[in-house]
């Protein structure tokens, strides 16, 4: 088995076997109440778990696109070339529509596309569809190992940001459970409670999928970290309470310009921190920032099913037959941001010259 990162649950993991192998990835949509794994070993299969949000945080997205371009190498590799790139280009197709707004999917397959493209077109013919579908693995577990490093350093520069005896919002879920391990928001309190800071953690419940009440409360609690979990209409009164120090989000996408494409519900937030006074601090890894979107208006927006918004599960509240409005994520405006925090350090008031800087070494 290979993927994890110590200390931090293991959100996706790969089994190796003899020829082929599989990818197993936690089944966030039963948490906290069920902790299981599903297994997958198809692009198609490993797309349905992206699209149902089984796995969901663009780190771990991407992550598990990756590897769902490596089972379906592996699954076609006893095809001819020509056969074999033709089905896996069907593969990629299906990863790349699972969902549009987290850019880390993209990123990974683009990155896949490029590691196959170096094996040789099919005229070339020098290399075996087993070969590049080995080739492939290896590359889905190089983002996955990645991935769990860029972490630890985003968790390391962060956790300077945070005074000891810090009571941190966060929005959404941005853990180990967003990732391949440690997280992004949640990486940065993992890294300043390792380093002996007493941190504590008010956790937004993020409707409509409550990913904050069902899935960073259940972090929090399984390693420790005081938190305390509350509605999202809550936020601002703890805020003018004075009972809140910093917030530290994810996001799925981060424009040229500093714009930030993140769960619904972080807009206002933002929005509530500007107002008083209190940093507002967004985790992101290089991966996640797209320079070909010149600002968060660019940004597609994903629109989910209104049966998410109506109720949950087997329980319904709203009344039958109302219309429903269901947006994913919303777009905080790069003023609002007081930094971002990437594996190359903290870049503060972040805009375009800045983030280009970047990516110039």
């Amino acid at each position: 088995m290979s993927g994890g990162d110590k200390g931090a649950v293991v959100t996706l993991r790969w089994f190796d076997a003899p020829g082929h192998g599989r990818l197993e990835m936690i089944d966030q949509t039963r948490l906290p109440a069920v902790f299981a794994y599903l297994p997958y070993d198809s692009a198609a299969g490993v797309a349905d778990g992206i699209r149902t949000m089984v796995v969901r945080g663009a780190p771990a997205i991407g992550v598990a696109a990756a590897y769902g371009v490596a089972v379906e190498a592996l699954r076609l590799q006893s095809l001819p070339r020509q056969d074999f790139d033709e089905a896996l280009d069907a593969g990629f197709a299906l990863l790349a529509a699972s969902r549009p707004t987290a850019v880390n999917l993209f990123w990974a397959l683009e990155r896949m596309r490029a590691c196959r493209a170096r094996q040789g077109s099919t005229r070339q013919g020098s290399t075996s569809s087993a070969a590049i579908a080995a080739t492939l693995l290896a590359e889905a577990k190089a983002i996955h190992n990645e991935d769990i490093r860029i972490n630890r350093q985003m968790g390391e520069h962060g956790a300077e940001l945070l005074a000891d005896g810090a009571r941190v919002l966060t929005h959404c879920n941005a853990g180990a459970l967003a990732t391949a391990g440690h997280g992004t928001a949640l990486g940065v309190i993992r890294s300043a409670v390792a380093a002996g800071k007493k941190i504590s953690v008010v956790a937004d419940e993020t409707r409509p999928f409550l990913q904050g009440a069902r899935l960073t409360a259940w972090e929090m609690v399984q390693e420790n970290i005081p938190v305390t979990l509350i509605t999202d209409n809550m936020a601002g009164h703890l805020m003018a309470h004075g009972e809140i120090d910093a917030v530290i989000v994810g996001t799925d996408r981060v424009a040229a310009n500093g714009d930030v494409a993140n769960k619904i519900g972080t807009y206002m937030v933002a929005v509530l921190a500007h107002r008083h006074r209190i940093p507002f601090y967004v985790a992101c890894p290089l991966s996640t920032i797209d320079l070909s979107v010149p600002s968060g208006r660019e940004i597609p927006i994903e629109e989910r099913a209104p049966q998410e918004v109506t109720g949950f599960r087997e329980t319904q509240w709203a009344a039958a037959g109302v219309r429903v409005r269901n947006p994913s994520f919303d777009v905080t405006p790069a003023e609002l941001v007081t930094a971002l925090i990437t594996e190359k350090g903290v870049v503060e008031a972040p805009d375009e010259d800045k983030l280009r800087a970047l990516f110039d070494d």
